[in-house]
């Protein structure tokens, strides 16, 4: 019906001003377009602003969001903070653990014994393939004294036995081999060959309790796993090294360990023993990260300017696309707030602000750095400008640094409920409003013009047939006055 309604309109229109000799088609259509003019006017303005207002929002959202991510990064690598430092890496070598505040570290340290593990090798087989025997290894852990490559005492611990079933299809000894890894017990095998053939190694973990043993209970009719015994009198295999625990003096005051990774002893810093010189004391220190944090500082200035700059022009009162905006003006407030706030706990005589180390708030709202402030700053409080931009737990506290203040406000910033993820689905749903209004609009004028178009040709036919019979009266009265 509407194609049919459409053509016959085209055709009305096309004969529009035969009969009159005006345009008709030409006023339908200017007086169609006046009518509509003001709404289609104002619908194009409201979705232009509102397409201004989404951009702004999504870019303001997205500034705001990369700043804090950036900045969160950046605290949470340990780049701003203070790093330890060994006076002989060939003892043990140190990393800060994350989180840890090493403002206030020294401490000096003796590594008298490394860790050790249990590690145990059979004689040497010529077919790895072929089958040794069936039944069950028993392994057990404790602690175990070790001469001369053999097992002379034991002590089992409390943990419980664990039993590893050595099957037809698992006798060889690559099979027992996957048979104890498979167990996931604590312990791995391995096959090593040489020109004396395969050999089963097995390992434990490092510390004086991880000892073990290993007791073969065999199948009648497919002995041969006694041989890979291991433990007080077993003579088919050799232990290779002992179990034993990390010796460790810390300023004096010996400690055991049973890894060579350390983390528990000097508080916030891993060591990592690589050997033991009894003897030798090495100096634990500390590397202040000063050059960092002043770039990071920077860095920090520049990057707020760029967002705040930004967010200021769209608040413009004259022609800012959110210059009414709450959400925006929220953020600008909290952003313009970074510098007075405490982001650390602190008394009176140390500073806990940006603006006590040198972050000034220009007129314009923009930031600047005064490094000679800074520099003052950071050699006399080094670990409160470190408080502020190393935190490394993220959780968006008052007096927790600034990386979690900036992931507060950030969030805020990207709430669907408030902030300016709640105005950019405000303003999305307003446009499709906008489109909706604009079709109407649209069908609307067409209607309009399709009922003027038949009003006027209706009004032509009319105009049409006064023509033609003022055309005969002229013609008549022509012919009767040359008959006079």
């Amino acid at each position: 019906m509407a194609v049919e309604g459409t053509t016959s309109t085209t055709s009305i229109g096309m004969a529009l001003g035969v009969g009159s000799g005006i345009d008709t088609a030409a006023l339908v259509q200017q007086l169609v377009d006046k009518q509509f003019e003001y709404r289609n006017a104002t619908l194009a303005k409201r979705e232009e602003t509102l397409t201004a207002q989404i951009s702004a929002s999504a870019t303001h959202k997205s500034n705001i969001t990369s700043f804090a991510s950036a900045l969160s990064s950046l605290s949470r690598s340990g780049n701003l903070a203070t790093q330890p430092t060994s006076s002989n890496t060939g003892i043990f070598t140190v990393s800060r653990v994350a989180g840890a505040n090493l403002t206030e570290l020294n401490a000096r340290v003796e590594v008298r014994q490394l860790a050790s593990s249990q590690t145990v090798s059979a004689a040497p087989v010529a077919d790895k393939t072929a089958a040794i025997g069936q039944g069950k290894l028993t392994l057990t852990f404790g602690t175990a004294t070790v001469a001369n490559g053999a097992m002379t005492s034991f002590t089992p611990g409390a943990g419980t036995p664990v039993d590893i079933t050595i099957g037809e299809n698992v006798s060889s000894l690559e099979g027992i081999a996957a048979a104890i890894n498979a167990a996931n017990a604590g312990v791995t095998a391995s096959i090593l060959t040489d020109a004396a053939g395969s050999r089963l190694v097995v390992k434990g973990g490092t510390g004086e309790a991880r000892a073990f043993t290993l007791t073969a209970t065999e199948t009648a009719g497919h002995e041969g796993l006694a041989a890979l015994d291991i433990g007080v009198g077993a003579t088919g295999t050799t232990v290779g090294s002992a179990a034993a625990d990390a010796i460790v003096a810390v300023d004096g005051v010996q400690v055991r360990r049973e890894t060579n990774s350390i983390t528990d002893l000097v508080p916030g810093v891993k060591l990592d023993l690589v050997s033991a010189q009894p003897g030798t004391v090495v100096n634990i220190g500390k590397t202040l990260p000063t050059s960092a944090l002043m770039q990071a500082v920077q860095d920090f200035v520049d990057t707020y300017n760029e967002v705040y700059t930004a967010l200021r022009t769209d608040l413009d009162p004259v022609t800012g696309s959110l210059r009414q905006d709450l959400a925006a003006k929220t953020l600008k407030r909290q952003l313009q707030e970074l510098t007075l706030n405490p982001l650390v706990a602190g008394s009176t005589e140390v500073p806990t602000t940006l603006s006590h180390i040198g972050v000034k708030t220009n007129r314009d709202g923009t930031l600047s750095l005064d490094s000679a402030k800074l520099s003052k700053a950071l050699v006399n409080h080094p670990g409160q400008v470190e408080k502020m931009f190393a935190q490394p737990n993220g959780v968006a506290t008052a007096n927790n640094g600034l990386s979690a203040v900036l992931d507060a406000i950030s969030t805020a910033a990207a709430s669907t409920t408030r902030g300016l993820g709640a105005s950019e689905l405000r303003y999305t749903d307003a446009k499709a409003d906008v489109v909706e209004d604009k079709t109407e609009a649209l069908v609307k004028a067409e209607a309009l013009r399709t009922r003027m178009t038949r009003q006027f040709a209706s009004m032509d036919a009319k105009v049409a047939a006064y023509q033609s019979t003022l055309t005969f009266l002229e013609n008549q009265i022509d012919a009767w006055n040359k008959q006079g």
